[in-house]
């Protein structure tokens, strides 16, 4: 009788630990200084999905500061980003197969990398501020042109577009051609 009371007490006990620890893990996600978004869109007849940290401006400047320029950056905040596609496309008029990719970029001023990397499911940057990017599971790399955006945007935000992709944070847009 004692030994069935204690085994059903350490039953629920764990029960409860593991909800717990659900429940504060989908709460720490959600109240992320950076949360986590994602932009899906139909580009030809493919379905583009991007997966993303969305960090905030809060005054500072971003590009060739928090940002810097000529320096790889995983393309947002905490865990690299992911790019996927279901369906073979053209980025920038180069193939990239159907699959799922971190996405990198190397920011500068008039023109910016963006790196389809074969490697997906780690944080975005080493210890040492770099990027986790290894440049030997590179599929693709494509320029893109930055441009003015009309007004700010606080929180980094990729669009997936008929026509691509675009990210767009601080004071500028970088559109990305889909076919």
């Amino acid at each position: 009788m004692k030994q069935g009371f204690i085994t059903k007490g350490i039953v629920l006990t764990l029960t409860a630990m593991l909800m717990s620890s659900l429940v504060w893990a989908q709460q720490d996600k959600a109240s992320r200084p950076s949360p986590p978004q994602t932009a899906t869109g139909k580009v030809g007849g493919a379905t583009v999905t991007i997966n993303y940290s969305s960090p905030s401006v809060k005054g500072r400047k971003i590009f060739g500061d928090l940002v810097p320029y000529d320096k790889v950056w995983r393309a947002g905040a905490n865990e690299a980003t992911i790019f996927e596609t279901d369906k073979a496309i053209k980025v920038e008029g180069k193939s990239l197969p159907a699959g799922k990719y971190s996405l990198y970029a190397l920011p500068g001023e008039k023109e910016w990398t963006f790196y389809f990397n074969s490697e997906v499911g780690q944080w975005g940057i080493k210890r040492t501020g770099e990027t986790t990017k290894d440049a030997s599971k590179d599929v693709l790399s494509v320029k893109a042109k930055p441009a003015k955006s009309a007004s700010l945007t606080e929180k980094l935000a990729y669009e997936v577009t008929p026509k691509g992709f675009v990210l767009r944070w601080e004071n500028i847009e970088i559109p990305v051609s889909i076919k």
